[in-house]
């Protein structure tokens, strides 16, 4: 049986691994477009113009989204700016009493939150490494800011903002005549969905108190890192006296802009069905609501979303090299070749497994749960059909292995490591060793569920 301290040194191996041979997150997105682009080429035999077109024109597929993903760090890190957000913060992080207990915290606020919305705990998980780090700066850092990213890799596809479980639960979605409307409580609420979230929520929580270094081998936070860290300073009032100047400073735009923003929120809600109602345009919408209210003065505001803004360059940069692997995917054939190899592979027990086996490779070159879930699903549910398995079944295994490597894969960890200033090679020895843990254990779930 192995030990805390043998935990702690095969994490801090392939941490040196991962610094010497890693690179940067845009040149990992570089060279996996370049694979994908051979594998279309020679295993889906696509044409080099055709690959080459899916790829250039792919570019722009993703483009609402990458918004929708820089709106939702933007507005996310302008809250946790405000005074009372940050007293929250610095509330939660007063939780922590140790380094150990500060990975502890931070892994369960990350699962937890993301079980309610993805989205939120990218936001405020990134945000609360910055007060749990000046409140324990014995903290390993590289394992603090790692679990504030576990929730994107064990969580958020089986909790409230699923995208594949909420799509086939909605009437009228793109598969309604071939599958029928599928309710949360066969896959969501489901007991094999509820136990091994709650299961994987234990394993990694303890996982991340082993996984903490002795104080002699601790990396703790870079005193200029620290430093870059600090709080946010309001502008000063200037002394000039004129309606520009009282404008700027008067609560009186913000406290309008707020009123007229939660009521649209409050009756969106009323008319589409409670907090069913909620996607990732109503999240931003209600962020940028709560922002302007609790910054109170436009001049305040402004300034925040200086800062707010210089974490963005990762979401802008790297997000449109994803959605030209996207694009690729989608054009040139090369899904269904993947799919049809692993079904080739199955059988009735252990398809549910093979799918998420399968959806967690697609997943590191396409992450993006919604999208790939459009191309994918209509030649599973037929393998399933014929194999006689549950389409639930499928949906579960799907969503589960579609969230299983974001935990090795820099997409969604961009917005995190900007504001936690590191880079993802950083953070990847600990994020493996946890996949190395987590995979098998849900892999052999679905084993035994199918």
């Amino acid at each position: 049986m192995w030990d805390v301290e043998t935990l702690v040194r095969i994490a801090e191996g392939l941490g040196r691994f991962s610094a010497r041979f890693v690179p940067s997150a845009f040149a990992i997105a570089v060279l996996l477009s370049l694979l994908t682009m051979g594998l279309a080429m020679g295993w889906a035999d696509a044409p080099p113009a055709r690959v080459l077109e899916s790829w250039g024109g792919g570019f722009w597929e993703l483009l609402t989204f990458s918004m929708q993903m820089a709106v939702v760090m933007f507005t996310g890190y302008l809250l946790a700016l405000t005074g009372p957000v940050r007293a929250l913060l610095v509330r939660l992080a007063g939780l922590a009493r140790s380094p150990g207990g500060a990975v502890v915290l931070m892994a369960s606020v990350s699962m937890g939150l993301a079980y309610i919305n993805w989205g939120l705990s990218l936001v405020a998980s990134a945000m609360l490494v910055r007060f749990v780090v000046r409140r324990q700066p014995d903290v390993d850092y590289r394992l603090l800011v790692a679990c504030a990213y576990f929730g994107l890799g064990a969580t958020w596809h089986a909790g409230l903002s699923a995208s594949a479980p909420l799509l086939v639960a909605t009437p009228g979605h793109f598969l309604e005549k071939q599958l029928g409307v599928i309710p949360i409580d066969r896959t969501l609420f489901s007991p094999f969905n509820v136990g091994l979230t709650v299961g994987v929520v234990l394993v990694l929580t303890v996982l991340a108190w082993a996984m903490h270094p002795k104080p002699e081998r601790t990396v703790r936070v870079d005193p200029a890192i620290l430093e870059q860290l600090q709080d946010f300073v309001p502008p000063q009032r200037p002394r000039e006296k004129s309606p520009a100047v009282w404008l700027d400073f008067s609560p009186l735009l913000n406290l309008v802009f707020g009123a007229l923003g939660l009521l649209w929120f409050g009756r969106h809600l009323w008319v589409n069905g409670g907090w069913k109602a909620i996607n990732l345009n109503v999240v931003n919408f209600l962020f940028l609501t709560l922002a302007v209210l609790l910054h109170a003065t436009p001049a305040r505001l402004l300034k925040a979303s200086e800062e707010a803004a210089s974490v963005l360059h990762g979401i802008v940069l790297q997000f449109p090299l994803y959605a030209g692997i996207y694009g690729i995917f989608k054009a040139t054939g090369l899904t269904e070749r993947i799919g049809q190899l692993f079904v080739s592979l199955s059988t009735p027990g252990s398809f549910p497994a093979i799918v998420y086996l399968y959806s967690g490779v697609v997943n590191y070159f396409v992450p993006s749960g919604g999208s790939k879930w459009a191309i994918e699903a209509p030649y599973l549910l037929e393998a399933a059909r014929t194999l006689g398995v549950e389409p639930e079944k499928v949906v579960l295994a799907y969503a589960w292995g579609d969230m299983a490597t974001d935990l090795i894969q820099p997409f969604w960890a961009l917005p995190l490591l900007a504001v936690a200033r590191l880079e993802f090679k950083d953070i990847l020895g600990f994020l493996l060793l946890t996949f190395f843990v987590y995979l098998p254990l849900v892999t052999l779930a679905f084993f035994l569920w199918g």
